[in-house]
């Protein structure tokens, strides 16, 4: 078993952008370290070089004092490191047990002995005290329970250290609670943990020490029991944000009635009722599988529905795909960035630009003047860390991908009358986040409807004016912002329907 990692002057720098300088710090066995800072701090590419994924420009990795060169992941794997990443790795059309167990499929000669496969995979999925069939194509699985078979096939790899990025960001609180008693336990046994998070109430929850980056370079290494959150808010953002909510300036005139949906009935939504004014931010809220992914994916023409009405603008009759939608100025930004966001290889203008690409048409051929402009507002305005707009997005971190989405359904080129944001700040750092509530009021204030979804209670109960609280698939209940708590938004999360 691993005593520790040290990180000693480790460095990179890609094409126009300095990821690391000079990080030195070090992990020890029984202990949770957290790894801290903003988006493009540099968390992503130190644990990407721990796991072999790159190689760094300076410095040195060494475990126990010895120190390790790795020219792959599998150089890693086999020193005893699994990393979980953000974004999922797995095969969607392999079951959950070919998933936990690739590349160490149980059998002999090469022929898989599927009894002892599913077997062993259920002995897992006990651990973990989840229903999953082993048996199960993964890509049918709600994003929450792929990210739990991720983090299932690091543990079961039985590595001496181990490191998790954002490994909340999809799940239910009875899953995190799950994920944190594995996390205790394995500190218990000596592994070493460290751990990638934004959110502060879970640092405090798991660590021991805390780490902190900024602009790719070591920031300080604090304690955990003896620091809090406004010390490490200024450690990583350089000021002090005070009370976020408070600060907002909200929209105090809503207008007429923009949306209306009636009795909506699809293979996942039953009954859903409910209307939003312009220039109201309408929240919902529940427990992960409620429904309310797949109400915004029927209002915005994605699933078919099987009857009620959804009345938009006037217009009466739904929308038939998301193009109709986008056209008649509703905008979605999705919960799973990677498959629905984002065309990953392309560049953050071409991603920016895509719903505008009528609009920069002059005669037979794109205006990219005016589209690199729009992608030049849209960086700025989010501070999306990159050298320029040609940049692949697959190539930036998880925050900024997201900030990448919210710049393309808020450019200046689109005439937005409704914005669905579902999940808008998952992976995004607590300055930012900051920043993109106020950006939500401002749409507001010019009278756009603001749909916003929010597994994190605190933020849909502070920054939306009226909350709708779902489960399975019908809503259970509504709160106005002075009304919710998070007891209150539980309770009709959790009542019977």
């Amino acid at each position: 078993m691993a005593g520790c990692i040290e990180f000693s002057g480790i460095s990179k720098l890609f094409p126009g952008v300095r990821a690391l300088a000079d990080v030195s710090f070090r992990a020890d066995s029984g202990q949770v370290l957290a790894l801290l800072g903003e988006n493009g701090a540099g968390k992503s590419t130190l644990l990407k070089i721990l796991s072999g994924d790159v190689k760094p420009d300076g410095g040195r990795i060494s475990i126990d004092g010895a120190e390790q060169s790795f020219q792959s992941p599998t150089d890693a794997l086999r020193a005893g490191i699994s990393v979980i990443y953000q974004e999922r790795q797995l095969v969607p059309a392999g079951s959950v047990a070919e998933n936990i167990f690739a590349g160490d499929l149980p059998g002999r000669s090469g022929v898989v002995d599927y009894k002892a496969l599913y077997e062993q995979t259920a002995e897992i999925i006990g651990k973990f005290g989840l229903d999953i069939d082993p048996d199960e194509p993964v890509g049918r699985l709600p994003i929450a329970r792929q990210q739990m078979v991720e983090i299932m096939k690091a543990y079961r790899r039985d590595s001496a250290i181990i490191a998790f990025d954002e490994p909340t960001a999809s799940l239910t609180d009875s899953e995190i609670s799950i994920l944190f008693r594995l996390i205790n336990e394995l500190k218990e046994s000596g592994k070493i943990i460290i751990y990638v998070s934004h959110r502060l109430s879970e640092i405090f929850q798991i660590s021991d020490k805390i780490t902190v980056l900024k602009d790719g370079c070591l920031v300080t290494t604090l304690e955990t029991a003896r620091t809090d959150e406004a010390e490490l808010i200024r450690a990583m953002v350089g000021r002090d944000l005070g009370d976020t909510y408070a600060k907002l300036s909200r929209n105090d005139r809503l207008g007429d009635t923009l949306l209306e949906v009636r009795d909506l009935e699809t293979e996942d939504v039953h009954g859903v009722s409910f209307t939003l004014r312009r220039g109201e931010v309408l929240g919902f809220a529940g427990l992960i599988g409620a429904g309310r992914t797949e109400v915004m994916r029927a209002i915005f023409g994605a699933d078919r529905i099987l009857s009620g009405a959804v009345v938009f603008d006037g217009r009466e009759g739904g929308f038939k795909s998301p193009k109709e939608a986008i056209d008649a100025g509703v905008a979605l930004c999705p919960e799973d960035r990677k498959e629905q966001g984002l065309v990953l290889f392309r560049s953050i203008r071409d991603n920016i630009t895509m719903p505008v690409l009528q609009k920069l048409k002059r005669l037979l051929f794109l205006d990219k003047r005016a589209g690199h402009k729009l992608a030049q507002s849209a960086i700025a305005r989010y501070d999306i860390r990159t050298p320029s707009a040609d940049k692949a997005v697959v190539e930036l971190s998880g925050g900024n991908q997201q900030k990448v989405i919210l710049g393309r359904w808020t450019s200046d080129m689109m005439d937005t009358k409704l914005l669905i944001l579902d999940e808008p700040t998952k992976g995004i750092d607590v300055g930012t986040k900051a920043e993109v509530y106020q950006i939500i009021c401002d749409f507001a204030k010019q009278g756009i409807g603001v749909i916003f979804i929010s597994s994190e209670l605190t933020e849909v109960i502070n920054v939306a004016d009226r909350i709708l609280v779902m489960k399975g698939g019908r809503i259970t209940g509504e709160l106005t912002r002075a009304e919710a708590t998070e007891e209150n938004v539980l309770a009709l999360a959790m009542k019977d329907v």
